[in-house]
């Protein structure tokens, strides 16, 4: 007998927030967004878990979808500058993904491990060629050529002049030889080595050890940076963090290879991820790599978290067909409204905890087209949401920028579509009648659009997160973790929704009206 709900499937566009007293001394910029993203142990008798309990947090609770328009390595970096999580996508090679994480591990640290390193038989053209490969002036030369070779120099755009520098001139007869390069010791923390970079008027400093070997390099524009960006996602040696996708096909080769490259947690990507095969590449993860992180789903009830959560599960992605490009409900009659799917998962998140001690954090995917959203589904109990059109309209995102009706806009499409050829994304193991993967996918779950044009991402999520603070303010909390206790939720009509709006009224467009001067 088929099992029928009888509430409605419900969206977060269907909710308000009531406002709680908002206290004289609350203040929307001390509001604490911290999110956990990893799963963790904790006494239930606490109450609401603090996000400062997982080895994986972020300072804004937004991570961007494991998509090809979205999560490449530059909006990964810009996003975890700005305290949020990429999780770059896996619809592309093992290699091709595995140089993306490394390209986001490397782009900036506290100490760095050189990636960009010559021997000393190298040239002028060697050096050229690396730095407009790497997009980096400060080469570092040592023995091997090898960053971890013995350091006998370094070479900066300052060491030599294109056109009066023959190209094909050795290393050693231009650069900073070692004697004349200020170092630092291995064992200095980054406070001092920063330290010493602004007392020495450096640009760089590198780390060596007693017998003169390479190990890192700190650089005065990473502190710089760090200043203008307080938030960053950090992992324990001042590297940015970044996630990655897996399918659950070829897995056993992915993981490795994205581990080595420093992946910080792994999230399988799939329409459906209630299925035995997700269990399965939990496992192996659990198994080779039992100190490492793994995210699942997609789900939208309680079965399909706990049997997600009882496999090791580090984190439960919630949803099924809410995407701005997502057409799995309309194709395959699968899914469910993203407040409803939301609400249940919470529930059975937090009995999860009080049976076991273990919070699993839920992440919400989809259903997001307005900023409250976001503060909707965190009142709804989601630990931090996922996002792709909202981050695909914006300057690091893949897509291309194209001009649509005098109207700039970036392209945007799915991993269900057919332009993503992302076969292995589903978990059926449907081949064409050849037994290979058909030229196209039978049908399709997703679309190839176009979205508005939005600018930088820092710009974007500036104003969203300072929405989000407001909120929580106004609802008497100040931080996730009390907003969740005392958040009250009421259902709204479309009229309401209608009169929320500016309505009965003709909006200015004060820069097409001519002046009256």
């Amino acid at each position: 007998m088929v099992k029928i709900y009888s509430s409605y499937s419900r969206t977060f566009g269907e909710y308000l927030l009531l406002p709680n007293l908002t206290k004289r001394d609350s203040s929307a910029a001390n509001v604490d967004l911290r999110a956990p993203i990893v799963r963790f142990k904790a006494d239930p008798k606490q109450g609401t878990p603090s996000a400062n309990l997982s080895a994986i947090s972020v300072e804004s609770p937004v991570t961007s979808a494991l998509m090809q328009s979205v999560s490449g390595a530059d909006l990964s970096i810009a996003l975890a500058k700005n305290g949020g999580l990429s999780f770059i996508f896996c619809s592309q090679s093992v290699e091709a993904q595995a140089n993306m994480v490394r390209q986001v591990k490397n782009h900036k640290a506290g100490f760095v491990v050189s990636d960009s390193n010559v021997s000393p038989d190298a040239t002028l053209s060697d050096v050229i060629a690396l730095t407009e490969k790497a997009g980096h002036s400060t080469i570092a030369v040592t023995d091997n050529g090898k960053p971890t070779g013995k350091f006998l120099g370094l070479v900066t755009s300052r060491d030599y002049s294109l056109g009066r520098t023959p190209v094909d001139q050795p290393v050693t007869e231009f650069m900073t030889s070692f004697e004349d390069v200020f170092c630092g010791e291995v064992g200095i923390d980054l406070v001092a080595a920063n330290e010493l970079i602004w007392q020495q008027k450096l640009k760089c400093l590198p780390i060596v050890d007693k017998n003169q070997n390479l190990h890192h390099i700190v650089f005065r524009k990473d502190s710089d940076a760090h200043n203008r960006n307080p938030f960053e996602s950090l992992d324990d040696q001042k590297r940015l963090l970044v996630g990655a996708g897996l399918n659950t096909r070829d897995y056993e080769e992915r993981v490795p290879a994205l581990i080595a490259a420093g992946a910080d947690v792994l999230c399988i990507d799939s329409s459906d991820g209630y299925s035995e095969w997700q269990v399965d590449t939990i496992q192996f993860v659990r198994k080779n790599f039992p100190d490492k992180f793994i995210g699942a789903g997609n789900v939208v009830d309680k079965e399909g978290f706990l049997y997600l959560a009882e496999a090791g599960a580090d984190f439960v992605k919630v949803g099924i067909g809410g995407g701005s490009i997502c057409i799995t409900r309309e194709q395959k009659g699968i899914g469910r409204g993203q407040a409803s799917a939301v609400i249940e998962v919470a529930e059975a998140r937090d009995e999860y905890f009080r049976e076991t001690g273990i919070y699993v954090p839920i992440c919400s995917d989809g259903g997001i087209s307005q900023d409250y959203h976001i503060t909707i589904a965190l009142a709804m109990g989601a630990d931090f949401v996922m996002m792709g059109r909202y981050f695909a309209r914006m300057d690091e995102a893949p897509g291309a920028k194209v001009r649509i009706n005098n109207q700039f806009a970036k392209e945007y499409w799915g991993e269900g579509s057919n332009r993503a050829r992302n076969w292995e994304r589903y978990d059926d193991g449907s081949k064409g009648a050849d037994g290979t993967a058909p030229a196209n996918l039978v049908f399709e779950e997703g679309v190839d659009s176009y979205v508005e044009y939005a600018g930088t991402l820092k710009e974007n999520l500036f104003v969203s997160l300072a929405k989000i603070r407001s909120t929580i303010c106004n609802c008497g909390a100040m931080s996730l973790r009390e907003f969740r206790d005392c958040a009250r939720l009421t259902l709204v009509s479309a009229v309401s929704i209608r009169e929320g709006g500016a309505h009965d009224v003709t909006i200015r467009d004060i820069g097409s009206e001519q002046s009256n001067v």
